[in-house]
């Protein structure tokens, strides 16, 4: 599964069970955000035992866009049998702060900073 535009792109790999996210994620509100919410609903739905975020490359998220992973976090919480990797960037300045927060809705998330 995949979803691009000029300015981010995301991508699906089912047999790791990957999503890489690339660019800027600058969408006006939920409804904009509802292909991605899509996409990764589709993977926490498929329940596979872990998820991988891969966060490195996205490059700035927007209060929407964090509200969307938040979201995102919640819903995987819930299934009890999957576990979350959150892979993020310490030279991204957003991304210390706000992952960190995602520890905070499912204390067994793993974050790996580099």
């Amino acid at each position: 599964m995949e979803i691009k535009s000029e300015t981010y792109s995301l991508y699906y790999d089912a047999a790791t069970s990957t999503v890489d996210c690339k660019g800027s994620l600058r969408l006006s509100g939920m409804e904009e955000y509802l292909p991605i919410v899509e996409l990764l609903n589709e993977v926490a739905d498929s329940q596979p035992p872990i998820i991988t975020l891969n966060l490195r490359e996205l490059e700035f998220l927007n209060s929407s866009g964090i509200s969307m992973l938040s979201k995102f976090v919640i819903r995987v919480r819930q299934k009890k049998t999957v576990k979350i990797v959150v892979k993020g960037s310490q030279t991204i300045p957003w991304q210390g702060k706000s992952l960190k927060n995602l520890q905070r809705l499912m204390p067994g998330l793993k974050l790996e900073l580099e």
